[in-house]
């Protein structure tokens, strides 16, 4: 214990109860600017790794309709891809922790080469379906986001991962008009092929501008269980003051609207009458909102703002959103409720991103983006069969009234517990 006290001129010192100071951060080694390149190289590989998967999103079902898969084979592929990437979160997550930052983002691109190379090579059934293994290791974002927190410090956190939404809508963007004109004007397999370069040239871009130690070697602990997965390492992570708590607020404040998203498709086709087209020009509507939240909006907040608050206010706008879904009847009554709904999607997933990275040591943050990382795709496997039945059953309007209820009891659970927010620190 003397011998870590005694370490303040790199790691930043700590107080009684375990709580580091904000002065240097875990990167506190490395010189201002050069943690600045770092942190904007992993922006610009999270922004291509997201360009190329949007891309190949939009090509896939007509690849699929090529090959001879019916809808219903379609629904299996997915749910095999989601399946892989909520496996393959928490072991890329542990994988990060262990053999660093440089290393996994280096592991996630090398995956979407061999994605891109194998979708480029279906030519039949078996081969579609196979060319989903590779995604249980293509987790671009958590591996940015690794990048990110071991660069910043505690109070630049939040910001500074925010900043990451705005790679998003580029790629929302680009992705979706690259795909569509490159299949249209040029063939098919054309965007897997760019995917297939693109991410060649994204894991070189990993291994040249990312420094093989993104953090104090001091911080690389390794856990008495060091295999790659582990309930038991879930479960001790959990145990950390105010991560169950957050954690239940993340996954329930946006499976609701998760499940509206993934029956969007149908939604828009039956419940709005929109034609292909006009569904690209919705999607790039959603690009440009989330762009504009994550760059203007989400790092002055919380430079302004506590965490618990900006938790509160986006599980608050959250139930908002919920009541205008229920109410809503057109796609112009959608397009003024995703403004709303996109501030608390990208607010959410930011402050619980910064506060659980900062709830557990050092040494556990991308075993923890692992597990947050996890969400999304438990949503893409169970959202299906939920969504469908909602949808069937009670209409639209169902999603609304869902989301309003679980995001109201949420609120009140937020405003009666003390969730500790304490930073935690090995």
């Amino acid at each position: 214990v003397s011998t870590m006290n005694a370490k303040t001129s790199s790691e930043g010192e700590e107080d009684a109860s375990g709580t580091r100071n904000d002065t240097l951060g875990e990167s506190g080694y490395l010189g201002e600017a050069k943690r600045g390149q770092v942190i904007r190289v992993a922006y610009v590989i999270a922004a291509l790794d997201l360009t190329f998967l949007f891309m190949q999103m939009g090509v896939m079902p007509y690849l699929a309709k090529s090959l001879g898969l019916d809808s219903m084979g379609f629904g299996y592929l997915q749910t095999i891809f989601g399946v892989l990437q909520l496996v393959g979160g928490y072991i890329f997550g542990r994988f990060a922790d262990q053999f660093g930052a440089r290393a996994a983002l280096i592991l996630s691109c090398a995956s979407g080469s061999v994605f891109f190379l194998l979708m480029s090579l279906s030519t039949s059934i078996p081969l579609l379906f196979l060319s989903r293994l590779p995604g249980v290791f293509m987790h671009g974002i958590p591996g940015a986001q690794k990048v990110i927190t071991d660069m910043t410090t505690p109070s630049q956190r939040a910001g500074a991962l925010g900043k990451l939404g705005l790679c998003f809508g580029v790629a929302i963007i680009a992705g979706s008009a690259l795909g569509g004109v490159l299949s249209t004007k040029l063939g098919i397999y054309v965007p897997t092929y760019v995917g297939l370069v693109g991410s060649l040239i994204n894991t070189l871009i990993a291994m040249v501008w990312i420094p093989s130690q993104t953090k104090p070697k001091s911080d690389h602990c390794v856990t008495e269980n060091s295999t790659l997965f582990s309930i038991r390492e879930i479960l001790r992570l959990m145990k950390f003051p105010g991560v169950m708590e957050v954690f239940i607020v993340k996954v329930f404040a946006g499976l609701p609207i998760g499940l509206f998203m993934i029956m969007f498709s149908i939604i828009s086709m039956d419940f709005f009458g929109l034609e292909a087209v006009e569904s690209g020009y919705l999607m790039s509507y959603f690009g440009v909102l989330q762009m504009v939240v994550q760059g203007l909006v989400v790092g002055k907040l919380a430079s302004h703002c506590t965490e618990m608050t900006l938790l509160r206010l986006s599980v608050l706008v959250f139930a908002g959103v919920g009541l205008g879904m229920a109410l809503m009847r057109t796609v112009w009554h959608y397009c003024i409720i995703a403004v709303p709904l996109v501030f608390a999607f990208s607010m959410l997933a930011t402050i619980t991103d910064s506060i659980l990275t900062k709830a557990v040591p050092s040494s556990d943050t991308g075993a923890m983006l692992g597990i947050c990382a996890s969400v999304q795709p438990l949503t893409r496997t169970v959202g299906p069969t939920i969504g469908g039945v909602l949808y069937k059953q009670f209409g639209v309007s169902s999603f609304g009234y869902l989301q309003l209820m679980v995001n109201l009891g949420l609120f009140v659970y937020l405003l009666k517990s003390k969730v500790p927010l304490g930073e935690m620190k090995s």
